[in-house]
């Protein structure tokens, strides 16, 4: 069983597939792990640590995946590159599937199994191949980081012999795995922090790293979820309503953190340009879907973008800006995730098709698309 790493031919990509640690991992599987040069040095991880955990280096990108049985990338492999896969070698990474169909159709043409691990089902034993929360996590985090170097104040209430220098009051918009996690960084650096979500079982969660939840909580909010835990649609009223006290809130912050995305399709605006401009100057936006059509009016991507005397800061790729701690988050996602699919007896790739986690994932197969949301036999 041949694994490959081919380096990341997206510029803006600093991350890698797998590390020294993964490496080792799917050796101690029985695998032939090849890693292109340099793959993993904008990651901090250079050619002589894999070489080291037992992987072998290759010089370029079609030397690397030649007769590979399976390909590890963090983005969707250019058509060019698939070219060079042979029939039947499956890709894992982050395939980026909505609005990208022609895309997928070239993977199908290639003849490649396409595994897009954004797909992977919310269950208990998939907790661990989870890219999107692994990476959530750290974009969480940046992005407290991110606005602290904007803003031109300090973040904890300071007592000094000259007098008192307040604590910089902090918003959070979506309590998801992101969100909780700016949440908790603002409160590290000493931030007020306040947040606000759809969903009611989202208030004990932000109460519990010490924030104050900010919604309207009526009876409509309150019913406000279903049985899978997702959020309902509410109401035109109900919107209004929230929207007003959001509105309130904004003009009171010095920090606004958004970071709504809804799966296949653009991001919810939150955050009008009337908002930002209510906002006292020197007042920071981190808009965290900037790269999905942004939560804030004015965001542009990779860009910090100024609004009167405020400022807007829509970095893209947030989990790349920190590649050595997300390429190893990302890395164990993936092998935890490959590892199933081998057969730890005979050390080769044996994938189980009836698997909940294959079925969830698979896009391409046999030259077709094949997964239901995108091959256009889905409901």
């Amino acid at each position: 069983m041949k694994i490959a790493v081919p380096a990341e031919t997206e510029k803006t990509e600093p991350r890698v597939a797998a590390t020294p640690e993964t490496v080792k991992k799917f050796i101690g599987l029985g695998a032939e792990v090849i890693v292109q040069a340099g793959a993993g040095a904008a990651s901090r991880y250079p050619d002589a640590d894999y070489k080291e955990a037992g992987a072998t280096i290759a010089k370029t990108a079609d030397a690397t995946v030649k007769d590979a049985d399976v390909v590890l990338a963090v983005r969707r492999p250019a058509a060019a590159g698939l070219k060079k896969m042979k029939a039947g070698a499956a890709v894992v990474a982050i395939m980026d599937p909505y609005g990208n169909e022609a895309a997928l159709q070239e993977m199908a043409e290639a003849k490649v199994l396409g595994f897009a691990m954004e797909l992977m089902p919310r269950i208990t034993r998939a907790q661990v191949m989870d890219v999107l929360s692994s990476q959530a996590n750290l974009a969480g985090y940046r992005a407290v980081i991110d606005a602290a170097a904007e803003y031109d104040r300090a973040f904890p209430m300071m007592m000094t012999a000259a007098g008192t220098v307040p604590a910089a009051r902090v918003f959070i918009m979506g309590a998801g795995v992101a969100g909780l996690q700016a949440i908790a960084t603002a409160r590290r650096l000493g931030a007020v922090v306040t947040a606000t979500d759809v969903r009611p079982a989202a208030k004990e969660q932000v109460e519990s790293l010490g924030a104050k939840f900010v919604a309207v909580e009526d009876e409509e909010f309150k019913q406000a979820e279903t049985a899978g835990g997702y959020a309902k649609e509410m109401s035109k009223e109900y919107q209004a309503k929230q929207a007003e006290l959001v509105a309130s809130h904004i003009a009171k912050q010095d920090i606004v953190v958004t970071t709504a995305l809804i799966p296949g399709r653009p991001a919810p605006k939150l955050v009008s340009k009337k908002m930002v401009e209510s906002m006292k100057p020197g007042s920071i936006l981190v808009d965290l879907a900037v790269e999905r059509g942004g939560n804030v009016e004015g965001a542009e991507p990779g860009k910090v973008a100024e609004v009167g005397a405020v400022k807007i800061i829509g970095h893209t790729n947030v989990p790349g800006r920190l590649a050595a701690s997300a390429s190893a988050l990302y890395a164990r996602n993936l092998f935890a995730f490959v590892e199933t699919m081998v057969d730890k007896e005979k050390k080769e790739l044996a994938i189980n098709w009836d698997d909940e986690l294959v079925t969830a994932t698979l896009l391409t197969r046999d030259g077709a698309v094949v997964h239901p949301s995108f091959s256009g036999k889905g409901d």
